[in-house]
């Protein structure tokens, strides 16, 4: 694939650049210290070698900055006995000592299910535990909230727990006794160093319990030689070596501040080259980091610690994308400002916007957001044609017999479609490269650049599809079932066969993450080159990543299968690929790129620094003598080609709906802690945007209880629009009161609330839970006169608005609830929010009344946040909109209601402003004039589901 859209990324671990997400409250310069803490003079003593120590500052969330103390690993802090010992250190200790009893007290077999189950515990603490108090911390600050709330830091005079606060002074200063004191050190970096408490004892258990695993799994095979089996504990010392090279190396770099997750608590001011190990593989340490597992497993010649550890490696990646990479994208990563206007985005030099000026011949018109790759639509011929042809190829083979006729076939079938993919395909790119050859054929029957590529996307989707499935059947006939799967190697074959796939798996996904639709469909043979190729993802460590990963799993499939045939097909794949690269891509990207094309990638770079200097100079040699033998194969097949052409023929929501079930509870008697509240004296009142709208009936989802008999009309509110709630209450309320909101159906019981709040909540007092909860009070516990009510009265308010609120149409209510529970003291009016139906029968619609009508809306969707919500209808929204799919989910929900229209959520940020947005559903309506008009009064209004809850 082309890397034209590819993005720089230095770091693929959390600590990548921190300076420019500092906090701006503090305007205390600071120095910009190097990684390297200690001066590199390492024959000075230790006090003159502490004069020159280049200190690290941290800056916490509130811009508190704090020098950061020098702290060390865990292992030698653990296990050195120079190193001073705490409570914590004997603990951990003393579950490692009792971890290796079990292994030599309990007998075999049973000591090999108790360390097993022993390992997967600890291993479901690693990346379920610290997950979720990572995740909790980096959303909430729940970790810090819960330290400020146990006044876990605070000195004995203020705190109601002197014993916590004197065991972790001792057990904090202990470990850090030079230049570290724990009043003094803000509550985020003490939290951290309590946390790191707990992240020692799990990761020690996790890496003791599964080496006495391997120990008490490890056997030698019957009949194993003498080869095999220095082969096995060669190789297994070898990837255990490599293992702890890539930790050492990888900690050298991110030091105890990212080994421990620090940016979850605090910022730190430095710069990170990152060199060595992090210039072989994306993630290092959880990707090549893991290679001891299987290193250990080889030496222990067992499928149960082969298993075990496949499943703790994919356990590391979810941990990954669920836990370290939002935090990544948050905090080093942030949507850049809001554009203030059109005029801000200068030309678009962007690849898509390219394509969009070419497919459409006006850059005002909003680009196509249907990509090939991602989604599926029998609609479209494409899919639909691969649907029948897949499907004709399984059928044919699973009825044709498996003998040797059909396998030849089957064989054969598979290189010829290779071939067409390979050379038939890199045919008609090359001469696309050279001449325009495939864009000159759709000109001359008047069609635009932008048709040719779009026909050429069907063609390239097409014949990929062909030749992967043609291949697949064709192992399909090959493969035997194995009718021991404990002869010889034949379960390690599968394994490492399903590995291979699973890699090229990843490849191919990470390959189109960085290219996008552009760079897949090779867009830079068709349209000039928007911007020079740069690097990210995969492309940072390999220029040509399906040079070698690319073809993993069709060796995988030869691996399972073990058959000659399929090896070869394999091989052939593999030559074919090399060739398209070298003869088709490479020149391609020589002639538009030229010098900007980068000349070694990262993997290169740190194997030729490490390589020694006679080597080097030999490497040197037979670089030069593979690029005259390329240069002369070029030449040949070059020419091949051109006698070989004759000519060439022309070639042919997810909608989840979320269904809430709720646990209905009978209530039989009164909370003990309703003891001396009387519900009469609690209320609700709500102030709202009203809609300014037609007064017809206000929408068809309301049931029979929907409304309350009085002779006040139901408010009705702005689709969106924050929701003010006031709320009176006794004196001595319970802090921990909150106020939630209700569709008015979900709840059958007015004294008991039936089902969650899903997120929609605010406390009554600040301080109560933790800090993210407290946005939206604007006051609490004022003051207010009672009349005719035996105490005094107290009284708040709150705002309701963006995730808090309800994003369908419908009747709701709030319900003021007692002491964090769901005992119900008090429900408001209901009202309605909705949303006004623009476009009546026998009207048309105009792009200026669509625009009056939008913008407003828009505003609302995007919360009405200055750095998202547009102020005109020319000013672009927000790069938040494309991050994160529920404003999207939002707006085109709200424009079904408006307009009778459905978009796809991805319209939204492709369009990037109301105006483009407008023109899409004027020409919708346009569109589907015939059948919209007579549509309209049937639709029912169905709720979109809003699936970022």
């Amino acid at each position: 694939m082309s890397t034209t859209t590819a993005i720089d990324d230095p770091a693929g671990l959390k600590t990548t650049r921190q300076r420019n997400n500092q906090p701006q409250q503090s305007e205390i310069p600071l120095p910009s210290p190097s990684i390297s803490d200690v001066d590199s003079d390492s024959n000075k003593g230790d006090d003159h070698r502490d004069a020159h120590v280049k200190k690290a500052y941290g800056r916490t969330p509130d811009g508190t900055v704090f020098v950061v103390p020098e702290t060390h690993d865990m292992v030698s802090q653990l296990l050195d006995p120079r190193e001073p010992k705490n409570l914590s250190d004997y603990i951990v200790l003393g579950v490692l000592a009792l971890h290796i009893w079990l292994a030599w007290a309990v007998p075999a077999p049973y000591n090999k299910y108790l360390l097993g189950f022993a390992f997967t515990f600890w291993r479901l603490a690693y990346n379920a535990g610290i997950g979720y108090l990572l995740t909790v911390q980096s959303k909430y600050t729940l970790l810090v909230t819960w330290a400020r709330r146990l006044r876990a830091f605070e000195q004995p005079a203020t705190n109601p727990r002197p014993w916590l606060y004197n065991l972790l002074k001792t057990e904090l200063e202990t470990k850090i006794p030079k230049d570290y004191k724990m009043d003094e050190a803000p509550i985020e970096y003490n939290t951290w160093l309590a946390f790191r408490r707990i992240v020692d004892l799990i990761l020690m258990c996790d890496f003791v319990s599964y080496c006495l695993f391997a120990i008490v799994c490890a056997h030698t095979p019957e009949d194993e030689g003498l080869g095999m089996l220095l082969g096995r504990w060669v190789g297994g010392i070898a990837l255990v070596g490599f293992n702890l090279w890539v930790k050492l190396d990888a900690h050298r770099v991110v030091k105890d501040y990212a080994w421990y997750w620090g940016d979850f608590f605090y910022l730190i001011e430095q710069e990170l080259t990152f060199d060595g190990v992090f210039e072989m593989a994306p993630h290092p340490m959880y990707s090549i980091g893991y290679a001891g597992y299987y290193g250990i497993s080889m030496m222990a010649a067992s499928y149960d610690v082969l298993f075990i550890s496949i499943a703790a490696h994919a356990l590391q990646f979810v941990f990954l994308a669920f836990v370290e990479n939002p935090h990544i994208e948050k905090t080093y990563n942030p949507p850049p400002p809001r554009l203030r206007a059109e005029s801000e985005i200068g030309s678009q030099t962007e690849a898509d916007a390219l394509v969009t000026k070419e497919l459409n011949g006006n850059s005002d018109i909003p680009q196509p957001v249907h990509n090939m790759i991602g989604s599926f639509d029998l609609f479209r011929v494409t899919d639909a044609s691969s649907l029948i042809i897949v499907a004709c190829f399984i059928a044919l083979t699973v009825v044709t017999p498996t003998t040797g006729t059909y396998q030849t076939l089957a064989v054969a079938n598979a290189i010829f479609w290779r071939l067409w993919y390979s050379v038939g395909l890199g045919y008609l790119l090359k001469k696309q490269s050279e001449k325009k050859m495939y864009t000159r054929h759709f000109l001359k029957f008047g069609e635009s650049t932008g048709e040719a590529w779009r026909q050429w996307k069907g063609l390239y989707h097409i014949s990929m599809i062909l030749c992967h499935v043609s291949f697949l059947t064709a192992c399909w006939k090959m493969y035997t079932y194995p009718e021991d799967w404990s002869y010889g190697s034949v379960l390690l074959k599968h394994v490492i066969g399903v590995s291979l796939i699973a890699l090229q798996l990843w490849t191919s996904s990470s390959i189109y993450e960085s290219l996008g639709e552009f760079g897949w469909f090779y867009g830079d043979f068709f349209f000039e080159s928007p911007r020079p190729p740069t690097y990210n993802s995969i492309y940072r460590f390999l220029n040509n990543p399906e040079r070698v990963l690319g073809a993993a799993g069709f060796w995988g499939l030869a691996l399972i299968t073990w058959s000659k045939a399929v090896f070869v097909m394999a091989l052939v794949s593999q030559l074919l690929m090399l060739g398209f690269i070298s003869f088709v891509e490479k020149p391609h990207m020589q002639k538009i790129y030229g010098q900007n094309l980068r000349k070694e990638a990262g993997l290169t770079k740190f194997v030729k620094k490490s390589l020694p200097a006679p080597v080097k100079r030999w490497q040197q040699g037979v670089d030069k003598v593979l690029d005259e033998t390329k240069h002369f194969a070029e030449d040949f097949i070059d020419a091949a080609l051109t006698r070989l052409s004759a000519g060439s023929s022309n070639f042919v929501k997810d909608t989840t709906a979320l269904f809430h079930k709720p646990l209905r509870l009978s209530i039989n008697r009164i909370d003990r802690d309703l003891a001396g509240y009387d519900p009469k004296h609690y209320k609700l009142s709500v102030e709202g945007e009203q809609l300014i709208a037609p007064d017809e009936k206000a929408t068809r989802k309301e049931s029979a209880d929907a409304r309350v008999p009085k002779d006040v009309k139901t408010k009705v509110f702005q689709y969106g629009a924050p929701i003010r709630v006031k709320w009176t209450a006794p004196a001595n309320h319970s802090k921990k009161d909150w106020v939630g909101l209700y569709l008015v159906t979900d709840n059958r019981n007015r004294d008991f609330t039936e089902v969650p709040s899903l997120g929609r909540w605010i406390p009554t007092c600040r301080g109560q839970y933790d800090t993210t909860t407290d946005e939206g009070i604007i006051s609490y516990d004022e003051k207010v006169e009672s009349e005719g009510v035996e105490g005094p009265l107290v009284q708040g308010e709150m705002v309701f608005e963006g995730d808090k609120l309800w994003w369908t149409q419908g009747v709701y209510e709030f319900r003021y609830h007692h002491h964090g529970k769901h005992n119900v003291m008090s429900i408001s009016e209901p009202f309605e929010v909705r949303i006004p139906l623009v476009v009546k029968e026998g009207t048309e619609l105009t792009i200026e009344e669509a625009e009056n009508a939008l913008l407003p809306i828009v505003r609302n969707c995007l919360d009405r946040d200055p750095e998202i919500a547009p102020e005109t209808v020319d000013e672009p929204w927000g790069a938040h909109v494309e991050r994160d799919g529920k404003y999207a989910e939002r707006v085109v929900y709200a424009i079904r209601e408006m307009f009778a229209i459905e978009f796809s959520p991805a319209v939204v940020p492709a369009d990037g402003n109301v105006k483009k947005l407008a023109w899409r559903v004027v020409n919708g309506r346009i569109a589907l004039a015939p059948y919209s008009m007579s549509l309209q009064s049937r639709r029912p209004p169905t709720p979109v589901a809003d699936s970022y809850k």
